[in-house]
């Protein structure tokens, strides 16, 4: 059985294959559809699924033809990794030398892809096919938009922010890929909804890191169900209807943990590379509860009222407006350096003016590191000078144990905890009893 080793395992299925040893579940074929860009492009091409367009290459040379061709942004990244090990988004034909130069710092005997960049609502599944058909116990939604890895985003059960149109999609395309890909056992789809269409991000006929998150706040027990297909039981013997289960009447936030004050030099920005190293999980009944219990997981209590740095580059500015006008509203005083203070004045949002770094004294690290700040909000910016500046901001924010957003998505859901906070009483649910409490709501 590789299902259940992560990518390692899967690596290592065609040779385990090649020694007569037999795979349990889904064949070797199956992964290496899903693996293989041009396989898993022509499953797509026949059953007229959309995904972002791509290419595969295997030079510099050929990734930035690939990438003027698709227009940037991008997506650089290998193939056969876990983790979006080594996945960049590229800007430019700089940004592809740079990424192209550290993933070939290691032998590629796989292709490099090259995909087309979609700013989306990113969502994701885990099912299981019993060779037949499949079920899939639930949806997931991810607060981040597309872009920051998936084990970074903070994900919610259900996806509540889906129309019921795209989930239907959604739900078809598993069953389809599913079954033109032979899985048996688990599968993990990630998609992107944008402008009303659904894109495919990616398969993998595997178990994912949501899969005890979802069977738990689900209750339906994933992992042996996927092991009874393995011995060739379907899904109704099993107790189990093919396709989407029942909706739970309860909200669960999967929301991730970082450990960066204790990896020195690490940079706190997100990205398409995974950095989080756990994970807290938030039920309850409404989303905000379930959103401020996810937070107060992870570390961060100070969401009621305080003092927050918000510092962004130019193109989030406007973005960032509702977000620092509902923290000023409730009572947050803002501070800023030079232009986004100027923006957010100009725009009604009294801020206090901070020095940038070098500037004058006292500047913006003497503030974070005063022990009065309790939020900073930074983007990061391409810019070289910026771009090391707001990595000093990350770091010394981080090594002064002050919680710092780097997504817009997480400063907003952050603002929807802000304003609820006081008016909701939490309730305790028994990590180990999910299922007395689904059966409660």
């Amino acid at each position: 059985v590789v299902q259940f080793g992560g990518q390692t395992a899967i690596r290592l299925a065609r040779d385990l294959e090649n020694m007569g040893v037999p795979l349990l579940g889904s064949s070797s074929d199956s992964i290496d559809a899903a693996e293989d860009r041009k396989r898993f492009d022509a499953i797509l091409n026949r059953l007229a699924i959309p995904r972002a367009a791509g290419r595969t290459v295997f030079t510099c040379e050929e990734a930035i033809g690939a990438a003027h061709e698709l227009g940037y942004p991008v997506l650089v990244r290998p193939s056969y990794v876990l983790g979006g090990q080594g996945m960049q988004i590229a800007y430019s034909d700089e940004d592809i030398a740079e990424q192209i130069g550290i993933i070939n710092r290691v032998t590629q005997e796989h292709p490099i892809l090259v995909d087309k960049y979609i700013m989306g609502t990113e969502v994701e599944v885990d099912a299981v096919c019993d060779g037949t058909d499949t079920m899939i116990p639930g949806i997931m939604q991810h607060i981040e938009r597309a872009g920051i890895h998936s084990g970074d985003s903070i994900s919610v059960y259900p996806a509540i922010g889906v129309a019921k149109e795209m989930q239907n999609k959604i739900v078809d395309y598993t069953r389809r890929l599913a079954r033109a890909m032979h899985v048996k056992g688990l599968l993990n789809v990630q998609y992107i909804v944008k402008d009303g269409e659904v894109y495919v991000i990616e398969a993998n006929p595997r178990s994912s890191r949501t899969v005890p998150y979802i069977s738990k706040v689900t209750g339906i027990p994933i992992v042996p169900l996927a092991v009874g297909t393995f011995f060739g039981k379907t899904l109704p013997e099993m107790g189990y209807h093919y396709g989407l289960q029942r909706e739970r009447s309860l909200v669960a936030v999967k929301m991730p943990v970082f450990s960066f004050e204790k990896l020195y030099g690490q940079d706190v920005s997100l990205g398409p590379e995974m950095k989080s190293t756990g994970e807290v999980l938030g039920v309850a009944k409404t989303y905000d509860e379930a959103l401020i219990k996810a937070f107060y997981g992870a570390g961060i209590h100070k969401i009621d009222k305080g003092n927050v740095i918000i510092t962004v580059k130019d193109s989030d500015k406007p973005e960032v407006l509702p977000i620092a006008q509902g923290l000023y509203d409730l009572g947050w005083t803002v501070y800023a350096t030079a232009g986004t203070s100027e923006f957010l004045n100009a725009n009604g949002i009294p801020t206090i003016r901070l020095h940038k770094i070098g500037e004058a004294k006292p500047d913006i690290l003497d503030r974070i590191l005063s022990g009065k700040i309790h939020l900073v909000i930074n983007t990061p910016s391409k810019s070289v000078a910026h771009h090391r500046d707001g990595y000093r901001i990350r770091r010394n924010a981080v090594e002064a144990g002050i919680p710092c957003l780097t997504s817009l998505d997480t400063a907003n859901a952050f603002l929807t905890c802000a304003r609820h906070v006081e008016n909701t009483r939490l309730s305790v649910v028994d990590i180990t009893k999910v299922s007395a409490f689904l059966n409660r709501v």
